[in-house]
């Protein structure tokens, strides 16, 4: 039996279109109960090595992962929704291995930064990473710099590699982008409760749904207990993350320079719908992988790897085919894919995502 809270009365008075954000981005950190064993260092507190001047004076924290030899790329990392930058601990040793520095910072609102638990806005999200971005470039003279970018992160790396201002880079990374349309409705009812209680916050453990964003346990029990993690989601923020969705989804035909986009076969999160309208509104020379097994964290997934050799295989040879034939699989989802015009809040395969309680899964 779900308790009767106000965070659960809230819920209920708030949907559908509010159920949509929190079950998608908001949920990968408040996953319900999730044991860690005693002793156990995934609450562990790491330093930022970094901190990034942005435009208005304020500076963000970032962990940089630097490459042991004279780096031969550097990538800057934009992490998830309720994310920080500890989300680049498992991919960032293989990409450093391989001669490719990481910067990956907090974004504002969330991590360690002032405004932590608050929305800044969809332009000063942009504006931030553009600022990184071009920090990373002084800080790395002469390097290729790449942008990329992990669901709420993706967003904004699509909606900076969309401005005609933006920096010059070597290529855009889109992980299990957070990119689609909300009807008018919908947009406009969520913007209208956020205006009358943007400080209602809700955890997601007041609704009976299990969501899988990586089956790699050891990774979220790290996202889950890490001190970073927002474990609580303010009305002003999932509305704030409906905007941003829906600006990248409309800013996509302007992508501008190479761009590869992942997307997993089991991503309950992204809906196959929306993706699928990203990758009909991008320009035809994106690359798109699929990964039948990947999940929405598709880089800390068990199999991990397989996303990460695709990009630094990308990185290396952008026209040459993927190893992990995700190219291949791509074309194949995205023909055999019955065409149709989802509801205005609808997202894929919602009404699966209910499922009984476990007390460790």
């Amino acid at each position: 039996m779900l308790s009767n809270s106000p965070a659960r009365r809230r819920l209920l008075l708030l949907r559908p279109s509010l159920i949509v954000a929190l079950f998608s981005l908001g949920a990968c950190t408040t996953l319900p109960t999730l044991h860690a064993p005693p002793g156990s260092d995934y609450s562990r507190l790491i330093k930022p090595n970094a901190s990034i001047p942005l435009p208005d004076g304020e500076h963000v924290p970032a962990r940089i992962w630097a490459s042991a030899t004279p780096p031969r790329a550097v990538i800057l990392s934009l992490h998830g929704f309720n994310d920080s930058r500890d989300a680049w601990e498992e991919p960032a040793p293989l990409f450093t291995a391989d001669g490719i520095t990481v910067v990956a910072p907090d974004a504002r609102g969330f991590g360690a930064t002032a405004a932590r638990g608050h929305w800044v806005g969809t332009a000063s999200m942009v504006t931030d990473a553009r600022a990184e971005a071009l920090w990373t470039q002084r800080a790395y003279p002469g390097v290729p710099l790449y942008v990329m970018g992990e669901s709420m992160g993706g967003a904004i790396a699509l909606l900076l590699a969309a401005q005609p201002d933006a920096p010059p880079v070597a290529g855009t990374i889109l992980l299990s982008p957070a990119v689609w349309s909300f009807g008018v409705g919908s947009r406009a009812f969520v913007g209208l409760m956020a205006a009358a209680a943007p400080g209602w916050s809700f955890s997601g453990n007041e609704l009976p749904v299990k969501i899988h964003p990586s089956d790699n346990r050891e990774a979220l029990l790290r996202l889950y207990y890490d001190p970073l993690s927002l474990r609580e989601t303010r009305l002003e923020a999932l509305n704030g993350l409906l905007m941003l969705m829906h600006a990248a989804a409309d800013a996509a035909p302007h992508v501008r320079g190479p761009t590869l986009v992942l997307y997993g076969g089991q991503d309950d999160l992204v809906p196959k719908q929306a993706m699928h309208a990203l990758w009909t509104k991008l320009p035809t020379d994106a690359r798109r992988d699929y990964i039948p097994g990947g999940h929405h964290l598709l880089m800390r997934d068990l199999n991990g790897a397989t996303a990460t050799r695709d990009v630094l295989s990308w990185i290396d040879h952008p026209e040459a085919p993927l190893p992990s034939g995700g190219d291949v699989a791509a074309a194949a989802w995205y023909a055999g894919w019955a065409t149709g015009s989802p509801a205005l809040w609808v997202p894929g395969r919602i009404d699966t995502l209910v499922a009984p309680r476990a007390a460790d899964d």
